[in-house]
C-alpha cells in the first residue's frame, strides 16, 4: 500500500490513526480493534466488512505504534 495514502486514511469509526498489515492485507485500528480489509489494493473501510482484534493483536498493535 502507497505510504502516502496511508498517512491520509483514518479509521472511519474514531477517525484515528491506521496501521498496515502486509501479510494479512488489513488496516489495523487500535482505537475501534477493527482490521479492514485491503482487496486488490482497495481498502474496504466498512464497518460492517470489519473483523474485530483479538487482545493479543492490540497488544502487539500497541507495542508497534504508542496510544496518542
Amino acid at each position: 500500500m502507497d505510504t502516502k495514502l496511508l498517512e491520509l486514511l483514518v479509521c472511519p469509526v474514531t477517525k484515528g490513526p491506521l496501521n498496515f498489515d502486509r501479510e494479512r492485507q488489513e488496516l489495523l485500528s487500535r482505537s475501534a480493534r477493527l482490521a479492514y480489509p485491503v482487496r486488490n489494493g482497495i481498502p474496504i473501510l466498512l464497518e460492517n466488512e470489519a473483523r474485530t482484534l483479538s487482545d493479543e493483536e492490540i497488544d502487539q498493535l500497541a507495542a508497534l505504534r504508542p496510544a496518542l
